[in-house]
């Protein structure tokens, strides 16, 4: 019988929730590392926003990582919402019975998911892991290195640790071309909350991704025109029908010398708000480790977008492709998981050369927006723009 491994879990979201039920349901010692106050990740609605509008230095003192804003709901039906064995169909956690449920009863179903599998008991919160490295440098066994509420960084040994830190904290901004002549407010989807800061004005929204849908519709009700920028617009550019005060724009092309956003159609608009809702970075600033790398969100060279094969099976990611159309996306956290678990469990090495080389090749052979996102070839639809926490089930 193989024996029981120490695993370090980063992130107490719903992927590192899953992967430590999986991980428990085996026998191993599991040890998860959730850096904010309470279990949940994206789904931990925190009102504030960061002082700087376009986003946190993520290691900066007080940084908000949070990225909800107050009226989100899911845009997937809560049959779909659940995990095998624990079902948020049927049962209503947080008073809240929709069938696309605001994010304060998904919340309040990863916590009776984290209780009722056991995994509550094994989370440390408010400990930020700072450094994963392999131990002497041989990759058979991890040095954790966290820091705790009081500021001490602590280390410990681990025999594996499975990353699942999140991806909605480092926002993605575009540089637009002079930038340097605007004199208004910009800002990114990361610090909305709510719409009434926009009351009476004239708000460019960038991408008609999830984010940018949600928010521009919610903001319209209070200001005075909304302009949505997106390059997937070309056919259906102008005023939109069932809206008095929303407008359909190709992408923002430049910045006037006067200061207005101007778009590659030709149209242009003195606008009060610049608002980015254009995706996020992935971000692993604890990592270090040699040979991975992270392009355009991409994060490679990984096998079957879960293991490092120089690493495999002592360091392993859940969760990461972010392009899943979204009625995959909680069954996409429980294939990784599941599949994560027999290397684990046996501590043998994936990746012989000819595997690895066919599963990158047949990456690459994708679709570019699957290739953006960690996806295989097959893997279904791209999204106009870098999806917001709402498609991050």
């Amino acid at each position: 019988m193989p024996r029981a491994r120490t695993v370090a879990v980063v992130g107490a979201g719903a992927a590192g929730l899953v992967a430590a039920r999986e991980l428990l349901r085996e026998g191993h010692a599991v040890t998860v590392f959730e850096r904010s106050a309470r279990i949940g990740g994206t789904w931990a609605y925190d009102p504030r926003s960061d002082p700087d509008p376009l986003g946190p230095e993520p290691a900066a003192p007080g940084a908000v990582h949070g990225s909800l804003y107050a009226s989100l709901r899911t845009n997937l039906p809560r049959e779909l919402m659940g995990f095998s064995g624990f079902a948020l169909a049927g049962r209503v956690f947080a008073g809240d019975p929709r069938t696309f449920p605001g994010h304060r009863e998904v919340l309040a179903f990863l916590h009776a998911f984290a209780v009722e599998s056991g995994v509550d008991g094994r989370v440390r919160l408010r400990s930020e892991v700072v450094r994963v490295g392999p131990l002497d440098g041989q990759g058979e066994r991890w040095t954790v290195a966290w820091r705790v509420e009081a500021g001490e960084v602590v280390e410990e040994v681990f025999d594996a640790v499975v990353v699942c830190n999140g991806h909605c904290t480092v926002p993605q901004v575009p540089k637009l071309r002079g930038i340097c002549n605007w004199q208004g407010k910009q800002m990114h989807s990361h610090n909305y909350r709510t719409p009434e800061p926009f009351q009476d004005q004239v708000v460019v929204v960038v991408g008609l991704g999830a984010s940018g849908v949600d928010i521009a519709r919610e903001i319209s009700n209070v200001a005075k025109e909304v302009h949505i920028a997106s390059r997937y617009t070309e056919d259906r550019l102008g005023k939109v029908d069932i809206y008095q005060n929303v407008w359909l724009h190709s992408e923002v092309d430049y910045i006037q010398d006067d200061g207005q956003v101007r778009f590659s159609e030709g149209s242009a608009v003195a606008a009060d708000t610049i608002l980015y809702c254009t995706g996020y970075h992935y971000h692993f600033p604890f990592l270090d480790v040699e040979g991975l790398t992270v392009d355009d969100n991409r994060v490679g060279p990984l096998y079957k977008h879960v293991f490092p094969p120089k690493h495999a099976p002592n360091l392993s990611f859940v969760g990461l492709p972010n392009k899943a159309r979204a009625v995959r996306m909680r069954v996409l956290l429980l294939v990784h998981a599941d599949h994560h678990i027999p290397v684990v469990r046996a501590g043998v090495k994936v990746g012989r050369p000819r595997a690895v080389g066919a599963s990158r090749a047949a990456e690459r052979g994708g679709h570019g927006g699957h290739r953006a996102g960690g996806l295989p070839a097959d893997g279904g639809g791209r999204e106009a723009e870098a999806p917001h926490s709402r498609s991050h089930a």
